[in-house]
């Protein structure tokens, strides 16, 4: 039995501290399944976890406990990169910069609540109150990475004994779930908002969106280019967007695919753009007067499919510009990237990896999912290399020091920020420096997830051996309450402009202000009392930059105040 008590107990071991980080994660991760009126804190209840085992003397090295806190963060947030990365720049764009404008007023005001927080009912002459109020800040605010910035920034102002502001992000953070969606239904009553007329506003939105006008024509191939040439060559050469449903080649109707060879002669049924039809015409060969015998279109049957972008030539595509509905017959009304919904707007950017919902006529959304590739296991392999390339180059990055004038040291964008911006960077432009940057949805949470918990378990060992002082005898309660006014008070104030003043919709709003504190479960709210996409566009509209504003003010917070 000696055994047993010297595994929990023999700190030096490289077993104790895989069973320590074992029993942590694993007790955390069930935990946080628990509901508490209908709201789970998910994997964020692993921080708890930690705080029980550091609180009982139930640890590791610090050593240990530093690298994995590290290498956790480093993991989690440039897996976060990769994710906003591809939407990061084109969330600014015409409604996108109002409400990224909207968000990060939001995030400014949550700083200046907590400065008015701590000036009011701290004792500003105690140096370890203000990193405790900014862990209470990013608690209040639910936002995982901003406290891992903050913590890591801390480690490079304090050489030796930096606070363990984990205690204030523990207090304000349950709190800060619910008070997120309690906020926000406070903005529908406060605005006099009625949901059935919102979606009816939405309804009529949608209905406004303007398609190209479809144009029919039926040619005969003069081309002498063309013989010999499949379609896809035609197409490409072209740079054009048709489709060609029909083919008449020796007396027989056929319908061709990519690799249907043209000859002179054949006859075509071409759809598309009306604006393209002169070009196509020219290219391709006259247009013939008599009708053309082809199946009636809606006797096929209607048909709905998940397609996955797998071509390279999709890359950085504009739907607005595919002509789907006009030219391919179909309507796409979803697309979903690395888990987010996000709008079929468009000006919506195609990327390797998106999976988009496609409906039409089953002909129609065969030729669609060829032409988008939709081969999944081109995305299966994982891109290790792409990712260790990006953490490299995010760690030089981030350790390159600023000079900033009036700062005790220069700012360095440290662990966090350095990778995130690396990463976001690399999840946009990647492609054209041949970085397969695509990771599926799955890979991609699983090392997020795994970076998370390696983080939360470390910060929480760490502060359990204080948090009984900190928080039950210290001022915990201070922290729960000036996280709730952190957490409410923007929602607020924002939530009420963006309604009054710039006029958007109620469930662009809560989307939005869940994107801005980066709140899953007050998307889920959102999602749940509107049948339509507007709490996900808001959502997927400001979450990039609010994920990177939370980041870089929390270590701006630190290098300027707690030095």
């Amino acid at each position: 039995m000696d055994w047993l008590i010297h595994l929990f107990t023999e700190t030096d071991s490289i077993a104790h501290t895989v069973l320590l980080y074992a029993c942590v994660i694993a007790l955390g991760v069930y935990l946080g399944k628990i509901k508490f009126f209908g709201i789970s804190l998910g994997v964020t209840f692993v921080l708890f976890a930690g705080i029980l085992a550091g609180h009982i003397h139930f640890t590791a090295p610090i050593e240990i406990l530093n690298f994995l806190q590290d290498f956790g963060l480093i993991l989690f947030v440039f897996m976060i990169g990769l994710q906003v990365g591809p939407g990061f720049f084109e969330s600014f764009k015409k409604d996108g910069i109002t409400l990224n404008g909207l968000s990060t007023g939001v995030i400014l005001l949550n700083i200046l609540v907590m400065f008015g927080c701590y000036y009011l009912f701290f004792d500003t002459s105690n140096p370890s109150n203000l990193p405790m109020m900014i862990g209470t800040l990013y608690g209040a605010v639910t936002n995982t990475p901003g406290l891992g910035a903050a913590t890591e920034a801390l480690s490079t102002v304090f050489a030796e004994g930096a606070p363990q502001i984990a205690s204030g992000y523990a207090c304000a953070y349950p709190l800060g779930v619910t008070g997120i969606i309690l906020a926000s239904v406070a903005v529908r009553y406060i605005t006099h908002c009625r949901l059935e007329d919102e979606e009816s506003k939405l309804e009529a939105l949608e209905a406004e969106n303007p398609h190209a006008k479809p144009y029919k024509m039926h040619l005969r191939v003069a081309n002498s280019y063309l013989a010999g040439r499949t379609l896809m060559q035609i197409s490409e050469f072209l740079n054009r967007d048709f489709v060609c449903s029909r083919i008449l080649h020796n007396g027989q109707v056929g319908i061709p695919n990519r690799n249907t060879i043209f000859e002179i002669n054949d006859e075509l049924l071409i759809v598309c753009a009306e604006a393209d039809a002169e070009p196509i015409k020219a290219f391709i060969g006259p247009e013939l007067e008599s009708e053309w015998k082809e199946e009636n279109e809606q006797q096929q049957p209607m048909v709905s499919r998940r397609i996955v972008v797998t071509s390279p030539r999709m890359n950085g595509k504009t739907l607005g510009k595919m002509h789907f509905s006009s030219v391919y017959g179909v309507n796409v009304t979803r697309i979903t990237r690395h888990g987010l919904d996000l709008f079929a707007g468009r000006n919506h950017h195609f990327h390797v990896g998106d999976r988009i919902m496609v409906v039409g006529p089953e002909d129609n959304v065969n030729r669609v999912a060829e032409m988008m590739g939709n081969s999944v296991k081109r995305l299966n392999a994982p891109n290790i290399a792409t990712i260790f390339i990006g953490v490299m180059l995010g760690i030089i990055f981030g350790s390159l020091p600023i000079a900033i004038p009036g700062m005790p040291v220069p700012m360095k964008l440290g662990l966090a920020g350095g990778p995130l911006i690396i990463a976001i960077l690399i999840g946009r432009f990647g492609y054209r420096v041949k970085l397969v940057t695509y990771t599926t949805t799955s890979a991609n949470m699983m090392l997020r997830e795994i970076g998370l918990v390696l983080f939360l378990a470390s910060v929480g060992i760490k502060a359990g051996a204080g948090f009984w002082d900190t928080v039950v005898s210290g001022d915990g309660l201070k922290y729960v309450y000036t996280g709730v006014l952190i957490t409410v008070l923007p929602i607020l104030i924002i939530g009420t402009i963006a309604k009054l003043v710039y006029k958007f919709n109620y469930f662009t709003i809560i989307g939005m202000l869940a994107g801005a504190y980066t709140d899953p479960p007050a998307l889920a709210y959102a999602n749940q009392i509107c049948s339509r996409e507007a709490p996900g566009v808001g959502y997927s509209t400001v979450y990039p930059l609010s994920m990177f504003l939370r980041i870089l003010t929390a270590q701006i917070l630190v290098l300027f105040f707690c030095g």
